[in-house]
Parts: structure tokens; sequence; C-alpha cells
């Protein structure tokens, strides 16, 4: 094994552990059912994001190696914004109580990893359900997110070099990312799902 691939297995590992105590538990709704919750979902979304987007565009503002030891930190609190949003979502289209680790994992992790849609989610006609995982599956499925992530911290580690320039990109990426993980949880929210597990 070479010294490279030891250092992105380990920083695969960490973004997995990172993941998992992320989703560990899903967050309490802060909002109600509401009379349109898909306008004040969007609302919220957009909330969410331009926090997400600020907080990671002040993480990146150190420049060189400090920057890079921003990365994991940045990640885990732009992924406890994006479950709170999830939660929030779900708490104006009062369903916040059906919530489960795996919903918030497909939520938050749809976008970035294909392969986990297809081993999560079933769409049978009009109903999306999803797959309740075992401890070992929810690992396995983890990992696979974490594999993604790890490629595309590597691929923007380069942005940490350049500090405002750097910062701004990922401030715009860490935005577009809370509006994918919204738009996976108004999907799911709006189907008829999370009445039975797979």
């Amino acid at each position: 094994m070479t010294a490279s691939s030891v250092t992105v297995q380990t920083v695969t590992e960490t973004i997995v552990d990172a993941i998992e105590n992320a989703v560990s538990r899903v967050p309490a709704s802060r909002e109600r059912a509401v009379q349109q919750p898909a306008l004040a979902a969007r609302k919220l979304a957009h909330k969410a994001a331009r926090r997400a987007a600020a907080m990671s565009g002040a993480l990146a503002l150190p420049p060189g190696a400090l920057g890079m030891l921003t990365v994991i930190p940045d990640l885990i609190a732009i992924w406890r914004i994006q479950a709170q949003m999830v939660a929030d979502i779900a708490g104006l289209y009062g369903r916040d109580m059906q919530l489960t680790r795996t919903h918030m994992v497909y939520c938050l992790f749809r976008h970035a990893a294909s392969q986990l849609a297809r081993d999560v989610a079933v769409r049978t006609g009009e109903r999306l359900v999803l797959r309740q995982l075992s401890g070992g599956a929810m690992r396995t499925v983890l990992t696979s997110a974490g594999l993604n992530i790890t490629q595309r911290v590597a691929g923007t580690a380069a942005s940490r070099w350049v500090p405002l320039v750097g910062a701004a990109a990922v401030a715009g990426y860490a935005y577009f990312d809370t509006m994918q993980v919204a738009k996976t949880a108004f999907s799911l929210l709006e189907t008829p799902m999370l009445d039975a597990p797979a």
C-alpha cells in the first residue's frame, strides 16, 4: 500500500466517522406544520443555504496548511446545518416524527453519491420507500458516500491555498450543496412515503 492510498483511506475513514456522527440522531424540528409547506420550506432552505455558505466561506479563509485543517470541521458544520434544515422542512410538512437516520442520510448524500440512492431507495408507483438499514448496511452506505466526498475534497483542496477566491468558491459550493439537500427533502416529503419500510 502506498503512502497516498493510506492517506486517502485515513481521510475517507475520518469523513465516514464524521458523517456517522452527524447523522447519529435526527434533530428535533423547530418548525410546525403549515398550510403551504412548500413555500415556507423554500424560504427556510435559502436561509440555511446562506448560513452554510457564510460558515463554509469563513472557514476557508485561512490560507495553506491551516486552511486544510478546517476541511473536516467545515463539512461537519455544513452537515449539521443541513440535517437541521431537513428536520425543519419535515416539520413544516407535519412529518418530522416519521424521519429516521436512513431518511436523513438519503437527503444529505443522495445528490453526492448516486450509488446511495440505488442502495437505499425503492420506487413503487407513486411511492418512494426507503429501506431501513442495519448498522452494517448503514456503514457500507456511509463509506460509499465518504469515498465520493473524499474525492471532492481532494478536488477542491487547491482552493484553500488561494484564500479569497477559494473562500468564495467554497461558499458557493456550500450554498449549492445545501439547496440540493433541500431539493431531495422536498421530493421525499411531497411523495407518499415514510409510511412503511421496504
